[in-house]
């Protein structure tokens, strides 16, 4: 069953509208009809069965039949800050990363970063990925549409680092010398409802002077496995052995 994000001004009670793209794949990409059923989130926790009732040129209305309790948000709210890397590896990180329960996204620029974030195109990327991390969690069947921040500075990453109740560091140095600890010590100190930021560097990784400046604002430096990662590939981790931890485990 196809499931669509809709405003939260567009959800009422017993009634549900949906417009823009999602209204043209309902009409055109699925050709759905009267009395076909849908599933409809708020990205605000509310879920609701629907059955469509019209199918106009530019909207889709329905009603609701009932409202859906699940829970497929992770138990760990976290935010992947992600050092700005090279084409298209963003979208990647965005996709997967809500496809595994990220709660938000925060890419940041830092001394290895070999793409400098274009300005001018900037805004237009951030919504690409608003659009590619709604399409996921319409896919995974969330609840909650994950956050895609404008990228800030590494300064500004150290002053935002403040507001999570828990921060670690993915650093390489760490896999070569064989630390295979302190991941898990962290997730065993964490409990449900708690905030987590993980720091991933670019394809150079962080330097030693910005690890250095990440310890001193409360991060853990850990390495993520005896191998190392990718850059692209590092959040996945990170988020799996999150799920792993806390929905499996418990």
């Amino acid at each position: 069953m196809q499931r669509y994000f809709v405003s939260g001004n567009d959800m009422g009670e017993t009634n549900v509208t949906i417009t823009g793209d999602d209204a043209n794949h309902i009409a055109k990409v699925m050709r759905m009809e009267n009395g076909d059923h849908i599933i409809c989130s708020d990205s605000q926790g509310r879920t609701v069965l629907c059955e469509i009732t019209a199918v106009d040129r530019d909207s889709v209305h329905a009603s609701v039949i009932e409202e859906i309790q699940e829970q497929k948000e992770s138990p760990i709210q976290v935010t992947i800050a992600q050092g700005i890397p090279k084409g298209d590896k963003l979208e990647t990180i965005v996709q997967k990363g809500t496809e595994l329960g990220a709660k938000g996204f925060l890419p940041f620029s830092s001394s290895r970063c070999i793409v400098k974030w274009d300005e001018k195109k900037g805004q237009k990327k951030i919504l690409r990925l608003a659009k590619i991390a709604k399409e996921a969690a319409e896919q995974s069947h969330r609840s909650v549409i994950p956050d895609v921040f404008s990228p800030v500075s590494f300064t500004t990453l150290l002053k935002q680092a403040t507001d999570f109740d828990y921060k670690i560091v993915a650093y390489e140095e760490e896999a070569k010398e064989g630390e295979t600890k302190r991941l898990a010590e962290v997730l065993y100190s964490m409990s449900p409802g708690s905030t987590l930021l993980c720091a991933i560097g670019p394809e150079g990784g962080f330097s030693g002077q910005e690890v250095s400046e990440l310890k001193e604002a409360g991060f853990v430096s850990c390495g993520l496995g005896p191998r190392i990662l990718r850059t692209e590939t590092a959040s996945s981790y990170l988020l799996s052995a999150v799920s792993y931890h806390f929905e499996l485990m418990r």
